[in-house]
C-alpha cells in the first residue's frame, strides 16, 4: 500500500510533491517485485501522529487486512518523531522508498539522527537569533531589517496558521471519538441518564480524556455530539 503525504493544500495540489514521491515508491517497487495494491494520501502536518491521520489509517487498515506492506517515498512521509516512527514499527510493517533495503532497527535508529540533528539545527538557528537581536539592539541597522522581515514573515505565517490547525484538531478530535464509541455506548447500555453520571462512569473504569485528564460532563457532551449520542438513544 502506498502512502503519500504532503502538509499543505498548495502542495496537495502540486504535481511536483506528489508525483515524486509517486515516482520514488514506483522505482522501488520495480526494483523489489512489489504491487501497489491501494494508494493513501494525506495533506496533514507531519507533526501529527501517522494513526491519527485519516488516509493514514485507512493505508494501515489496508495493508494489515491485505497482508501487505506499507511503503511511503521517504521516512519524513510518515513522521519526523521518533516516537512516531517506533509506533509504527510495532504497529504494521512498512518500507521506505529512497532506502528499501533498511530494515526496521535501521528506520528507527534513521528517525532518532534526524531527530537530533533537528534539534542541533533549532539550537544554532536561536543562537543566531540571539545574535542578530543583539546587533540590532546596539543600532546596527542591517540587523533590524532582517529582523523586520522575519517578524513580518510569522506574522503572515500566523494569520493563515488557525485553519489547519483547527483542522488537524478537528480530525485529532473525531478519531478519539472513534475509539471510543463502544465505550460511551456501554455507559448508556449500563443505564447512566445524566452528563455526570457519565462522567464519573468513565472515571471509575479508569478511562482518560485526549489528554490524559478525568472526564467532565463538558468533555463527555463534546464526546457524545461528535458521535451523534443521546440518552434517547
Amino acid at each position: 500500500m502506498a502512502y503519500l503525504r504532503v502538509s499543505t493544500e498548495q502542495q496537495g495540489g502540486s504535481s511536483l510533491g506528489l508525483e515524486a514521491q509517486r515516482n520514488y515508491i514506483a522505482q522501488a517497487a520495480a526494483a523489489k517485485g512489489w504491487q501497489v495494491l491501494g494508494e493513501f494520501m494525506d495533506t496533514m502536518s507531519g507533526t501529527i501522529a501517522p494513526t491519527q491521520r485519516p488516509e493514514c489509517l485507512k493505508a494501515i487498515r489496508a495493508a494489515e487486512d491485505a497482508g501487505a506492506l506499507l511503503v511511503v517515498a521517504k521516512l519524513d512521509r510518515l513522521s519526523r518523531d521518533v516516537e512516531h516512527i517506533a509506533a509504527m514499527v510495532k504497529r504494521v510493517p512498512f518500507k521506505v522508498a529512497t532506502m528499501p533495503d533498511a530494515d526496521a532497527f535501521q528506520l528507527h535508529i534513521y528517525a532518532a539522527l534526524a531527530q537530533q540533528e533537528r534539534e542541533f539545527i533549532a539550537g544554532r538557528t536561536k543562537d543566531a537569533l540571539q545574535r542578530l537581536k543583539s546587533r540590532a539592539a546596539s543600532g546596527d541597522a542591517e540587523a533590524q531589517a532582517k529582523i523586520d522581515r522575519r517578524s513580518a514573515g510569522r506574522a503572515m505565517a500566523h494569520s493563515r496558521g488557525p485553519l489547519a490547525a483547527t483542522r488537524a484538531a478537528q480530525v485529532k478530535a473525531n478519531l478519539y471519538a472513534e475509539s471510543v464509541d463502544s465505550i460511551f455506548k456501554a455507559a448508556l447500555f449500563d443505564g447512566m441518564k445524566s452528563l455526570r453520571e457519565v462522567a464519573n462512569w468513565l472515571n471509575m473504569k479508569g478511562y482518560k480524556t485526549p489528554r490524559g485528564g478525568a472526564f467532565t460532563p463538558i468533555a463527555v457532551s463534546r464526546t457524545m455530539k461528535r458521535l451523534g449520542l443521546s440518552f434517547n438513544t
